[in-house]
Order: structure tokens, then sequence, then C-alpha cells
């Protein structure tokens, strides 16, 4: 991961945030969030625990609610709305720190799950496509193995591949590597750097910032439930202009 990937962006928003809050109770945990991401367009997003980073990914396909503000994905407006929510969720993959792969299912099972039940795929094409997408992270001869009997970096990286063959527009990933052990974390980051160089649009939660630095067109730091500080990864890294995000990058760059 040593050269940055440049990829054309495209001119359609995929993800337009307005205005976002969010409450636990009393707890403001997102503060008037103001967000655009455009087509193929590779965002990370840093900053400390409990920042609200996490909570703004899982607010675009909602698995936590805003109570104030307009989110839009793909064109269409998230709201409590049963259909509209479906809808998004077909478009938008999600990668998860712990793999969430079901036990007593095949590797391949695993990844036909979604596109049978959700897209009414047929059983042999949806095979099909999950085999391509267990090629594609590099582990086919894993597919009639139960995750028990992988690793976590390719139990990881079959929840990548899971997420994929529901070919969506825009994956997530919240902190996909931060329950790996360290020998396993390349080979996790190696397949999302192949998707960033395919142009998905990609919104990941991580602490890794040698892939920031490499993969991402935007680097968005949070802190405190807002947006502190946003920029190309040379400028985020180089020439931070906020106390706050010279404060953290003095803590995890070494």
């Amino acid at each position: 991961m040593s050269e940055a990937i440049s990829k054309p962006l495209g001119a359609e928003g995929m993800i337009r945030m307005e205005g976002v809050h969010k409450w636990y109770g009393q707890f403001h945990v997102l503060k008037d969030i103001n967000l655009n991401v455009r087509q193929g367009e590779r965002i990370v997003l840093c900053g400390p625990s409990g920042s609200g980073k996490s909570t703004t990914i899982r607010c675009l396909n909602r698995l936590e609610e805003h109570q104030q503000g307009r989110i839009v994905v793909d064109g269409t407006e998230l709201t409590s709305d049963l259909k509209q929510i479906e809808t998004i969720r077909r478009e938008v993959g999600m990668v998860f720190q712990h793999f969430n792969l079901f036990p007593h299912l095949t590797i391949l099972q695993n990844c036909t799950l979604a596109p049978m039940w959700v897209r009414k795929m047929p059983k042999k094409k949806a095979e099909e496509i999950a085999m391509h997408y267990l090629e594609r992270v590099r582990i086919p001869e894993q597919a009639h193995k139960y995750p028990g009997q992988l690793s976590g970096g390719q139990q990881q990286r079959v929840a990548i591949a899971r997420a994929l063959c529901m070919k969506p527009k825009i994956m997530l990933f919240d902190e996909p590597t931060s329950a790996l052990d360290p020998e396993m974390v390349k080979e996790v980051l190696d397949t999302m750097v192949g998707l960033a160089e395919e142009g998905m649009t990609m919104l990941c939660v991580t602490h890794e910032m040698g892939f920031a630095r490499t993969v991402a067109n935007r680097v968005i730091f949070m802190d405190k439930g807002e947006i502190v500080e946003q920029a190309a990864p040379n400028d985020f890294f180089d020439n931070p202009q906020s106390d706050r995000t010279k404060l953290f990058l003095s803590q995890i760059l070494h």
C-alpha cells in the first residue's frame, strides 16, 4: 500500500447527510453531521472511541435511527418507512468488526443466503456469484468449510465476500480489522484495497492510517459527535488544521 489510488469520481452524489443529529437518551451522540459522498469516493472516518464515527455509518442503513436532519442514499431518503429502508439496504453492504457469520452454515451457504432470500435469486446463480466473490477475496477453497474452521482474517474476508454477493453500490466498513491478530490485518486490507481500485464507493471507520493515506480520497476526523476536520489524505496527515486533530495524530502515528 505504498502508492495512493487515483480513480476518477462520478459527479453523482451517492450519500447525502444534512444536519443529522442523534441522541441516546440525553447523550447527544451526533451533532449536525453534514456529509456528501460522490460515486466512487472512498472516505475514511477516524477519531477517538465514542466520537460518533461508527454511529454515523450505521445511520446510513438504519442500523441506528437519526432523530433530526436528512439522509439520502442513492436518491432514496432514509425514513422510518420499511420499504425505503429495505430498498437502501439492498444497495448498501456492511462489514463489521466482528464477522457475524452463521456458524452452522458453510461459507458458501453464508454467502448465498441473502441473495436467495432478499433478491429471490435461484440457488445455482447465487452459488456462482458466491464463488466469484470468494475467488475475488482469494479463499474459494474454503467454500465448503464452516466459519469455525477458518482464521479470523479468512472469516473477515468471507464477510466482505458475503456483502459483495448482494452487488451493493456502497460498502460500509466498521473497524473491520480491529478484532484481528496483527498478522491477519494485511490480508483484509489488501482485499479492501482491491475494492477501492475497482471504484467501489466506500466509507470505512478505521485506525489503519496507512490504509487511509493510500486508499482514501478524503479523511474525516470526528470528536464528541462532530466532524472536526476533513481533507485529502496528504493535507490531513501533513498539515492538519485543528489542534484536536494534531493531538489525535500525534497519539496514533509513531
